[in-house]
């Protein structure tokens, strides 16, 4: 029976210590250190860590959303791990979850992971009404436009007018062909 202990940061800038910290070092024999966005479906540490785990193995995790960011995705990985016989101890909310037939173990993590899901639509909703804000206040808001006005007239002019090969345009220029497309099309 190994303890195995699964750590997840949205970016390589942040630092897992708080998270290692949590988990009872003492007990947990391997760690998966993940630095991506749960919002991804590709996160090879928690690929190779659903390999690693075996029957009467416990995989700790500091909190749930570390592990899932909605309902759906934290239902699923749990059948995952539980299907084969492994608890999934969550650290900061002191649940496990460890298969067995308990309807309030099924409630609890129902109530939890709605909550959960509940909060990421609050946070994304915050931040639409802050990005309608400030574009509101005449604030850019995404990504730098990848040609100036000047620059966008200039090959439109030189695609349409000037009848120049678009694909050496686009190389020119330094955009996909598919972004000089664009460009062209918004002079219609």
């Amino acid at each position: 029976m190994a303890h195995v202990g699964y750590i997840r940061v949205s970016s390589i800038d942040q630092n897992t210590d708080r998270q290692l910290a949590d988990l009872d070092c003492n007990l947990v024999t391997e760690v998966f250190e993940e630095k991506a966005s749960a919002a991804t479906s590709k996160r090879p540490k928690l690929e190779e860590c659903m390999r690693f785990v075996r029957k009467g193995d416990t995989l700790h995790v500091h909190s749930i959303d570390r592990l899932a960011r909605n309902l759906d995705d934290l239902l699923t990985l749990l059948k995952k791990f539980i299907g084969k016989g492994v608890a999934v101890q969550f650290h900061k909310e002191g649940l496990t979850f460890t298969g067995e037939d308990n309807p309030f173990q099924t409630l609890q993590l129902q109530i939890i992971g709605a909550v959960a899901q509940f909060e990421r639509s609050i946070i994304k909703e915050r931040q639409r009404e802050g990005i309608a804000k400030a574009q509101a206040k005449g604030k850019h808001c995404g990504r730098k436009a990848k040609l100036t006005p000047e620059q966008a007239e200039e090959l439109r002019h030189r695609a349409t007018v000037m009848g120049e090969e678009k694909k050496a345009l686009a190389a020119e220029y330094g955009i996909s062909r598919q972004t000089l497309y664009r460009v062209i099309a918004e002079s219609n």
